[in-house]
């Protein structure tokens, strides 16, 4: 069963960026679609981007703005945040696309604020 922790996360101000960072404690390797998932307060968690071996897709939101990108080497998948505003804040999570139930994280917090 695969485990996954999110880290990165933090308070930043408008225009800022992050990385996320999620690290599974197995190989990553053989789920194809991996991705990035978010849940601000009060909302639904919703689908951020996704990556496969050969393509990535995001969310009209923060397309444009995030990066997702994958080592398979080192078990982890990445989130790059850019220009970053507050209605990005929220809960991020990583998992399969489609998510695997019982494999969430905790997840890791985003708050942008001035």
């Amino acid at each position: 069963q695969v485990q996954l922790v999110e880290s990165g996360g933090g308070l930043v101000q408008p225009g800022g960026s992050l990385r996320l960072s999620c690290a599974a404690s197995r190989s990553i390797f053989i789920i194809d679609r991996m991705g990035w998932y978010r849940q601000a307060p009060g909302k639904q968690r919703e689908l951020v981007a996704t990556i496969t071996s050969g393509s990535t897709n995001y969310a009209d939101s923060v397309k444009g703005r995030f990066t997702i990108s994958r080592d398979n080497a080192k078990n982890t998948v990445y989130l790059q945040m850019n220009s970053l505003n507050p209605e990005d804040t929220a809960v991020y999570y990583c998992n399969a696309h489609p998510p695997i139930r019982n494999i969430w994280g905790q997840g890791t917090q985003v708050t942008v604020s001035s």
